[in-house]
């Protein structure tokens, strides 16, 4: 997902202030934010078992943003 599609997912949760955030920490604040794991980029994503993750594409990179 493009930056720009997080970002409008962002306000769209009603998060402000987010226009300098790096992605994967955009990410991780989306995550809390619904009250799941601010899991996005963890060491441990290759073994990650959430299948349906929105994020999983993005997660499952080398270097996720």
């Amino acid at each position: 997902m493009k930056i720009a599609a997080v970002r409008q997912r962002a306000y769209a949760m009603g998060l402000t202030g987010i226009s300098r955030i790096k992605k994967g920490e955009l990410i991780r604040t989306i995550q809390r934010q619904e009250g799941n794991r601010p899991c996005f980029g963890a060491e441990w994503r290759f073994s990650c078992e959430h299948l349906a993750c929105c994020w999983r594409e993005d997660c499952q990179v080398t270097r996720p943003g």
